[in-house]
């Protein structure tokens, strides 16, 4: 089997990890995290050789889905996302107002995921964990067969997400992490929302807010 199509990037305007999974067989793809620059991140897909199918968001905060919308233009691809973080997805031009950043509309998302649910990429099952604390709804796309989970602002490397913003909880993203994230294969690897990768083992060792 070949290997899973990965390309993982920083996107302004706040440096948000935009990633591009991508089935080797079927060429399908999905963008996760669309933060910034919807050019560079077309023309990585038309690299690639891919097609993208659905548009997947970690939260709803303005730097993980700013090019959402040009995204969806170009590909007609599903804007997806939990539907606890709707009201944040209402209010981007608000969250835009208070960093500063140039307000870019956002169309509506298509799919409300739900917690266990399965997006299929070709063969490739991406299941969606509710992973709250962060935001309402913040979600961590995990991919058993190639052990690689997808946490946004839940985990970083050494540190957690932040829960002073709106809707964040502490008690909330601990228990996501400790109960959700944690019991993962120690050998998965973390993509996070900002920053380098880390794995699910190192976390549990070292992270300087919740071990194991």
């Amino acid at each position: 089997m070949p290997a899973l199509i990965r390309k993982t990037f920083s996107v302004p305007p706040l440096g948000c990890n935009c990633s591009i999974i991508g089935d080797p067989v079927t060429k399908q793809a999905v963008v996760i995290d669309p933060g910034g620059a919807p050019e560079r991140i077309l023309h990585e897909v038309q690299q690639l050789g891919l097609t993208v199918s659905h548009i997947l968001h970690t939260h709803a905060h303005l730097d993980h889905f700013l090019a959402s919308g040009e995204i969806k233009k170009s590909t007609g691809a599903a804007i997806c996302l939990h539907q606890d973080d709707l009201q944040l997805w209402n209010n981007l031009e608000l969250q835009c107002r208070v960093f500063g950043v140039s307000y870019v509309p956002a169309l509506p998302p298509d799919y409300w995921l739900a917690d266990e649910e399965k997006v299929m990429l070709g063969q490739i099952p991406i299941v969606a964990i509710h992973t709250p604390g962060h935001t309402p709804g913040s979600i961590s796309f995990y991919l058993p067969n190639d052990k690689l989970v997808l946490a946004g602002d839940t985990l970083f490397r050494g540190s957690i997400g932040r829960t002073d913003l709106w809707g964040g909880n502490f008690e909330a993203i601990e228990q996501s992490i400790r109960e959700r994230l944690y019991t993962l294969d120690e050998a998965t690897t973390v993509v996070t929302g900002h920053g380098p990768d880390t794995e699910i083992g190192f976390e549990k060792e070292s992270n300087q807010f919740i071990r194991v």
